[in-house]
C-alpha cells in the first residue's frame, strides 16, 4: 500500500505526462508482480464496487476521530472531500508506517478490503477503523478512496499503456489491446500482459477504439482545409452507443467504456450468431423503428441486468455496422479504410436482422457536405463524420484522421441558484453550478453544470458566491439570482424526474453573460419549444 500510495502521489503532483509516466516506469520496475498487476487495473480507470457506502463511513469517522457529527460534517464541507477528511481526522493514531503500511497492494484488496463482504456491520466497522489508525494520511485517504469505489487516477489509458509498453519494451498497441475487456488481475495476467512473444488473445475481447476529434476546435479548422472531398468518407454522426461486435465461438458486445453489453441487448447477440465466426464490427448501437429513435429512447435500455420482451418490443434495437476490423479471424486495422469498407459491404450482405450497415453520403463537394449537415437534427443525428480512405484503424484519438463535424449545440441562457464545492484540486472553490430558467414569477432548475468556465473566471465566481450566499443546505450554498449563464448542449428530453419537465443532455457552460440580467434569462416555454423543434 505505501508504495501505491507514492505513486498515486506523484501521479497527482503533476502535470507533466512525461513524469507520469516515468512515475509509473518506477514502480512496474520494482513492485511485485501481483501489486502490479492490480496497479494497472486501477490506473486504467477500473474500480471496485462499493464496499462501504459514505453514509456508514461519516458515522465510522465520528466515533474514531471522536468529534460530534456536526463538525466532522463541517470539516467534509470545508475539505469537499471524505477520504481527505478521513486522512485528516482519523489517520496514523496507533501505528502509522508500520506493517499495515508495508502489505502490498495485492494483500490489501484481495485479503482485506474484498474479505469486508462477509463480514457483520460490526465487525466491518472494527476492521475499517484500525486499519485507519494504522495508516499514514496518504494511505488512509487512498484506502477510503478504494472502499467507496471512487478512487480516480489521473492518468489517461494511454498514458498507463504507455508506461506499460515503456516498461516491458513492447509496442504500445500491443498493451493497449491485451488491456481491453474484462480481465482480473494477478501474477498470471502480469506475466502475460509483458509477453514479448506473440500470443493468442482471449476469445471475448475487443479491440481499443478509435477515436474522432472535433472539426470545430481541432487543427484542420473548416473542412475545405482537409483538401480534396474525393479522398474523404463522409457519413452520418449517429446519436447512439458506441460499440463493438465480436463474433468468435461466440458473440460479445462491448462498450466504448469496455463494458460487455451483450445480455442488455439480447436480439443483437442472438442475430449476430448467424454471422461467420472471426469477424469484428465497429458501429453504433441505436434505438431503431423504421428510422432512429431519440437517444432517450435507447437510454431505458441502459442498466439493466434483464430486458423484458415487453420493453425489446417498445424500444427495438439496431447495431450500424461502420467499420470491420476482423475478418475470418485476421486482423484488418492496418488496411486503409476504403479496402476496409469494401470488405464492409461485401459482408453486409450476409448481416441478419438487428444488424445494418451505415450509408455512405453522396455528395460532390464539402458545400454539398455542409448542406446534408444542416439536416442532421431532423434526421435524428447529431452531424457528420469524416474519415480519410486512406487511413488505418488507430488507437485512441489521433489527430488528422477522423474527425467529427457535429451540429452547432443548442442554447439557452439561464439563472444560476445553486453552487457546491468541487473535489480534487477543486474541493476548496465553488465550481458546480445549478441553473434555472424562468416560468411565470418563478426560477425553475432545469441543469446542473460544471465545465466550460476558465479558471480565472472559477476564482471570480467563487469569491462572489461567497458573497451572496443567502442559505446553505450541507455543502451546497443558494445565492442570489442575479449571475446568468449561456448553457450549451446537445440534446433535450421530457422527464417526469424535474420539475421542468425537461432534461438537457451534456449541458455545460457556453459563456458568462455579464451583459444580462436575470429578467433577461430564458422562460421554461423557450426550453418547451427547444424540446419540440426536436421531436421531444
Amino acid at each position: 500500500m505505501r508504495d501505491f500510495s507514492r505513486l498515486y502521489e506523484a501521479l497527482d503532483a503533476t502535470t507533466s505526462t512525461n513524469r507520469k509516466v516515468q512515475a509509473m516506469v518506477d514502480y512496474f520496475s520494482t513492485a511485485p508482480a501481483a501489486d502490479a498487476a492490480w496497479a494497472a487495473w486501477f490506473l486504467s480507470g477500473r474500480r471496485l464496487k462499493r464496499l462501504v457506502g459514505p453514509a456508514e463511513l461519516r458515522r465510522w469517522l465520528c466515533a474514531e476521530s471522536g468529534l460530534p457529527a456536526w463538525l466532522v460534517e463541517e470539516s467534509y464541507a470545508a475539505v469537499g472531500d471524505l477520504a481527505e477528511t478521513v486522512g485528516l481526522l482519523a489517520a496514523g493514531r496507533s501505528d502509522p508506517g508500520g506493517a499495515d503500511t508495508e502489505l502490498g497492494l495485492a494483500r490489501w484488496v484481495e485479503e482485506r478490503l474484498l474479505g469486508l463482504r462477509g463480514l457483520e456491520a460490526g465487525e466491518r466497522e472494527e476492521a475499517v477503523r484500525r486499519w485507519w489508525r494504522a495508516l499514514t494520511p496518504e494511505a488512509a485517504f487512498l484506502l477510503t478512496k478504494l472502499l467507496t469505489g471512487a478512487l480516480r487516477v489521473g492518468v489517461s489509458q494511454t498514458l498507463v499503456a504507455r508506461a506499460l509498453a515503456e516498461h516491458a519494451g513492447l509496442p504500445r498497441p500491443v498493451i493497449v489491446h491485451r488491456l481491453m475487456g474484462d480481465w482480473t488481475p494477478s501474477e498470471s495476467f502480469w506475466r502475460g500482459l509483458l509477453d514479448p512473444e506473440t500470443r493468442s488473445e482471449d476469445e471475448a475481447r475487443p479491440y481499443p477504439f478509435f477515436l474522432a476529434s472535433p472539426l470545430e476546435t481541432g487543427e484542420a479548422g473548416e473542412p475545405a482545409s482537409l483538401g480534396d472531398r474525393q479522398d474523404w468518407q463522409a457519413e452520418w454522426k449517429w446519436d447512439g452507443i458506441r460499440a463493438q461486435l465480436v463474433r468468435r465461438d461466440e458473440v460479445y458486445l462491448w462498450s466504448r467504456g469496455e463494458e460487455l453489453i451483450t445480455g442488455v441487448f439480447p436480439e443483437v447477440a442472438e442475430r449476430a450468431a448467424e454471422l461467420p465466426p472471426g469477424v469484428v464490427l465497429d458501429g453504433e448501437l441505436l434505438a431503431w423503428k423504421e428510422g432512429v429513435l431519440p437517444f432517450a429512447s435507447l437510454q431505458r435500455r441502459l442498466g439493466r441486468k434483464r430486458v423484458s420482451a415487453r420493453l425489446r418490443e417498445e424500444v427495438p434495437v439496431l447495431f450500424l455496422a461502420y467499420d470491420l476490423l476482423e475478418l475470418d479471424g485476421r486482423d484488418q486495422r492496418d488496411l486503409p479504410l476504403a479496402e476496409r469498407r469494401r470488405h464492409l459491404e461485401a459482408l453486409a450482405g450476409k448481416f441478419p436482422a438487428a444488424i445494418g450497415l451505415s450509408p455512405v453520403l453522396d455528395a460532390d463537394d464539402w458545400s454539398a457536405l455542409a448542406r446534408s449537415r444542416a439536416e442532421s437534427r431532423p434526421r435524428g443525428v447529431e452531424g457528420l463524420m469524416l474519415k480519410r480512405l486512406e487511413s488505418a484503424y488507430g488507437v485512441g484519438r489521433r489527430r488528422g484522421s477522423w474527425w467529427k463535424w457535429k451540429v452547432d449545440p443548442w442554447t439557452v441562457d439561464a439563472v444560476m441558484l445553486y453552487a457546491q464545492a468541487g473535489h480534487g484540486r477543486r474541493a476548496s472553490l465553488y465550481t458546480d453550478y445549478t441553473f434555472a430558467v424562468r416560468h411565470g414569477d418563478e426560477l425553475v432548475p432545469v441543469a446542473k453544470a460544471y465545465s466550460g468556465l476558465e479558471d480565472r473566471e472559477i476564482t471570480e465566481l467563487d469569491r462572489w458566491i461567497r458573497r451572496n450566499t443567502v442559505e446553505r443546505f450541507g455543502p451546497v450554498r443558494a445565492v442570489r439570482p442575479e449571475q446568468v449563464f449561456e448553457l450549451a448542449f446537445e440534446g433535450i428530453a421530457p422527464s417526469s424526474r424535474h420539475k421542468s419537465g425537461v432534461a438537457l443532455r451534456f449541458p455545460r457552460i457556453a459563456r458568462w453573460r455579464r451583459d444580462l440580467g436575470p429578467a433577461d434569462a430564458d422562460t421554461l416555454d423557450d426550453v418547451r419549444k427547444i424540446l419540440e423543434g426536436s421531436g421531444g
